[in-house]
């Protein structure tokens, strides 16, 4: 099972991914919004903000999340490292209710080219 530190070492790894992508998938990266990633397995939340490119992650609660963030994940600790680490493909993981997302129409829209 996947700890904190590793999910969180997970979140800066995607983020730094994201801010040195090119094309399609840093435009779709360039929202601003509110992030939240609740970590079933775990119970934990990181409260984050996608801005600049980048996921900053501003806390760490206890339990689900503390306020309706825009864009909203759900995943084991192990499923977010794998998914980070390229050993878990996003859209079979979404499909089989492994990762859940919630977000906005059009951000699900621009969303789709960074999964």
């Amino acid at each position: 099972m996947a700890t904190i530190e590793e999910c969180r070492a997970a979140l800066e790894k995607l983020s730094d991914t994201m801010a040195n992508a090119d094309g399609d998938v840093r435009d779709a990266a360039a929202l601003d919004r509110s992030v939240s990633c609740h970590i079933t397995d775990l119970d934990v939340t990181f409260v984050c903000r996608l801005t600049g490119g980048r996921i900053d992650v501003r806390d760490t609660v206890p339990g689900p999340p503390p306020e309706k963030a825009q864009i909203r994940l759900a995943m084991s600790g192990d499923d977010l490292v794998a998914l980070v680490g390229g050993a878990l493909n996003f859209a079979t993981a979404w499909g089989t209710g492994r990762v859940r997302l919630e977000a906005g129409l059009l951000d699900l829209f621009r969303l789709r080219k960074l999964l």
